[in-house]
């Protein structure tokens, strides 16, 4: 089953014919709202709005692990993710479509990064952390409706909630990442510790700040001008996505922890198997 994350601006979606909305509760906490199962095109799928109901959630707050545990424990076997993205080239202008396919994580250990620890131990490879075939899949139906969009491409996150200075973003630049965001990390690590393929449309909405004309600089009410005007084409490249047949799962994503566990089973609390088990569907 496919499950959408809905970044800034994104709290409901449109076209999804609702079945219902679940309150869900995690052994990690509680989620950033609830799940709503419903139908489009095709499909059964999964929404949820990552910072909540009116944005109530700055990206440091989010229990991501709740989250991306919800939806597994829903039968999310693959997801999208949409978020605000700021652009670190020039070729990636404001109003483009980027699919990150690495990531560099310039966090600081605030957020609660790893299903694992407190005795359940593994060490799952995010070499290449996002599902090729589900970014193919957005890619092909980007170029059917002429969008512009930028594939393998690195994305920096960064703690937040403020914007960053140009000393950092000039550093972000020089690590090779071609976009700036505050949400893409941990969830894209998290959802391969739970096997599901995952994959995000980044929105590019500025240049950050690394560019020399300070009309270029980041605004925040820029920001979301722009970002509220490119949503109606992501929403489009949704629903004709979702006519169509969904990619083939990825078998190594969907059994990334059969080699990554270290722990043995038996020296497991019941608490932490029932877990254990979500996570290995």
């Amino acid at each position: 089953m496919l499950a959408l994350i809905g970044g800034t601006g994104v709290y409901q979606l449109d076209g999804l014919e609702s079945l219902e909305a679940i309150t869900c509760s995690t052994p990690f906490g509680e989620p950033s709202g609830p799940v709503l199962r419903g139908r489009m095109g095709q499909h059964e799928i999964l929404f949820l709005s990552r910072h909540g109901a009116g944005h109530r959630q700055l990206p440091h707050e989010i229990n991501y692990r709740a989250n991306i545990y919800a939806l597994k424990q829903l039968g999310a076997t693959q997801i999208i993710g949409v978020s605000a993205v700021g652009s670190l080239r020039e070729e990636i202008a404001p109003g483009d479509l980027a699919l990150p396919e690495q990531y560099f994580d310039w966090t600081r250990g605030q957020r609660r990064a790893s299903f694992f620890g407190e005795g359940v131990a593994a060490h799952v490879s995010t070499a290449n952390p996002v599902s090729s075939n589900l970014v193919s899949w957005i890619t092909s139906h980007a170029i059917k409706q002429e969008l512009r969009i930028h594939r393998g491409v690195t994305y920096g996150c960064v703690e937040g909630p403020r914007l960053g200075t140009r000393a950092e973003s000039h550093f972000l630049r020089g690590a090779g990442c071609d976009l700036v965001g505050m949400t893409n990390v941990p969830e894209a690590f998290l959802a391969r510790e739970a096997q599901i393929c995952y994959a995000t449309i980044g929105i590019a909405t500025d240049y950050d700040c690394w560019m020399e004309d300070p009309d270029q600089h980041v605004q925040v009410d820029a920001i979301f001008t722009l970002y509220h005007q490119s949503l109606a084409k992501v929403r489009n490249l949704l629903q004709q996505m979702l006519s169509d047949s969904l990619p083939e799962e990825e078998s190594g994503i969907r059994s990334a922890l059969s080699h990554a566990m270290l722990s043995d089973e038996k020296a497991l609390s019941e608490a932490q198997l029932n877990w254990l088990k979500v996570l290995q569907l």
